[in-house]
């Protein structure tokens, strides 16, 4: 048995530091970590460990590998640019909760382990911003593209230079 007692997480992070941090914080709250860079990486390591969750970057793409070949895998998928439009698309890809990070491994855990959803959410009564709205029509559109920002600036009707520095930003009320 795996060190662990079978508690195996998979990472899927290209940021070596808060992947470093993270898997840290993981072992020492007694789960075996098995890390991966990149999608590709990911799935053999998973079938080689066989992990029971997985942490994956949202624009590493690994939800539907991962989820594919081993259906009752647990997925969180982290991203430093949260939008509604990319938690819905990772909810239907088959993650099984969304956050955007920093997020530390106590808030991680606590979102794989957690099977409904909290009616205790306080929802927002102000109207999204301008520049919130424009912010998730860009991620709606970045992701029906799959990322490709070439093609999402020219679906945009915008150079792709401007939508790069649109990117960069984040909007002003981001309780995505």
């Amino acid at each position: 048995m795996k060190p662990g007692g079978g508690r195996v997480i998979l990472m899927v992070e290209d940021d070596d530091t808060f992947r470093t941090v993270l898997a840290r914080a993981f072992s020492r709250r007694g789960y075996h970590v098995c890390e991966a860079v990149s999608a590709e990486q990911a799935v053999p390591i998973a079938a080689a460990e066989l992990p029971q969750y997985a942490i994956v970057d949202l624009k590493l793409r690994a939800v539907s590998a991962l989820k594919a070949r081993w259906p009752e895998i647990r997925i969180l998928v982290l991203t430093g640019y949260a939008s509604v439009a990319t938690a819905v698309e990772s909810i239907k890809l088959g993650a099984v909760h969304y956050l955007a990070k920093p997020a530390n491994a106590d808030q991680i855990l606590e979102a794989l382990h957690r099977d409904e959803g909290d009616s205790a959410v306080r929802v927002k009564g102000d109207p999204p911003s301008l520049a919130r709205l424009e912010w998730e029509h860009i991620q709606r559109v970045l992701a029906e593209h799959d990322g490709n920002i070439s093609a999402t600036a020219r679906s945009l009707r915008m150079y792709r230079r401007t939508l790069q520095r649109k990117l960069s930003k984040r909007p002003q009320n981001s309780d995505a």
